[in-house]
């Protein structure tokens, strides 16, 4: 599933490109994947809209459309927007298109099907995309040392499950945590609430660190991600534990294994980690 930094390459890529573009048309092949309006409410809904922003919450992309209303794309497991000249033929599995006045469609291409979109006013979106319980930004400024502990504090959970819970910090996924928890030297099945001051405020050095890299380096790119004009991520070079199950930790030489935690597949290395 796209995490923050590939949903935020997302999002670069495609506002230059859809910024002030007026939506003249729809065509949707697969109407389940949209969540609180018909196919034909949400071709009424949408037509003749323009596009004025582009902005990323969590996991969740934003489209700020005229009239005070905004169209939410979550990609799930496979979803993929695309940004193509009308004239070019579609890619398999795909279910939605927004034609737009320039001649160029923005595409929405998605094998498993998991991924969803909502439309509403401004002034309902958070409500009807279920947007409203979704914790702190982990790049923005409120989300300090300080901010981390009061989260983590009492709570008995793993501390990978709780950077996974996108009700406490919105946007942090599988791969990132398992990043994240590495540089910090902590065991991803650590209890949270047990974490030492000094613990939490490394941890929240290298998320903020590891998710800003990821960004710079567009993403992660394993099978299905891919930015809004079909590009290839790179920071799946620059992985320490995430996916390298049997291989030689880059920092002590031992063994990277892989466990379940939180019902996760889980990466790290047991000398590196306590």
């Amino acid at each position: 599933m796209p995490e923050l930094p590939e949903v935020e390459t997302i999002k670069q890529s495609l506002l230059p490109l859809l910024r002030g573009q007026q939506i003249i048309a729809s065509e949707i092949s697969l109407p389940k994947l949209l969540q609180n309006v018909t196919a034909g409410e949400f071709a009424g809904l949408i037509a003749n809209r323009v596009i004025q922003d582009i902005v990323r919450r969590g996991k969740y992309l934003l489209f700020r459309l005229s009239g005070d209303y905004t169209l939410v794309v979550h990609l799930r497991m496979t979803g993929q927007l695309r940004f193509a000249a009308g004239a070019l033929p579609h890619l398999p599995h795909t279910h939605i298109v927004l034609k737009l006045a320039s001649g160029s469609e923005l595409r929405y291409t998605d094998p498993r099907q998991f991924g969803y979109w909502f439309i509403a006013a401004d002034s309902e979106i958070t409500r009807v995309a279920r947007m409203e319980h979704l914790g702190v930004e982990p790049l923005s400024a409120e989300f300090t040392a300080l901010a981390l502990a009061s989260l983590l504090a009492g709570r008995r959970g793993t501390i990978k499950s709780l950077l996974l819970n996108q009700r406490i910090i919105a946007g942090i996924g599988n791969i990132y945590a398992d990043e994240a928890l590495f540089l910090a030297g902590i065991r991803p099945d650590r209890v949270a609430g047990e974490l030492a001051l000094g613990e939490i405020a490394r941890l929240h050095e290298v998320v903020r660190d590891v998710l800003a890299l990821g960004v710079k380096m567009r993403g992660t790119t394993f099978s299905d991600y891919l930015d809004g004009l079909g590009q290839e991520g790179g920071f799946q070079h620059q992985l320490q534990v995430y996916g390298r199950a049997g291989e030689a930790c880059l920092t002590c030489g031992g063994e990277i294994v892989r466990l379940v935690v939180a019902g996760r597949g889980t990466h790290c290395c047991r000398q590196c980690q306590n």
